[in-house]
């Protein structure tokens, strides 16, 4: 599943365009600083990279658990896979 298809995936990736053009009217003062900033900060990828990565990270460890009889519970174990 690419995070692509996650709907909070989608909501974010709207609002960061919607951030972008609203950063284009800034007047210039604001130019290099603020809206600089507040276009990285809008961007939700890494994120997402990092909440996946840690997802990953869990599933090994239930399957370390399961695999070494220290989760011995077939249907958690099922289920939280």
């Amino acid at each position: 599943m690419s995070y692509k298809n996650l709907e909070i995936w989608k909501l974010a990736r709207e609002q960061s365009i919607e951030i972008h053009a609203m950063t284009m009217s800034l007047p210039k003062f604001e130019f290099f600083e603020e809206r600089q900033q507040i276009r990285k900060s809008s961007k939700t990828i890494k994120f997402l990279i990092y909440a996946l990565s840690s997802n990953d990270e869990t599933i090994d460890h239930l399957e370390t658990l399961y695999e070494t009889h220290s989760l011995t519970d077939q249907i958690l174990y099922e289920t939280l896979q």
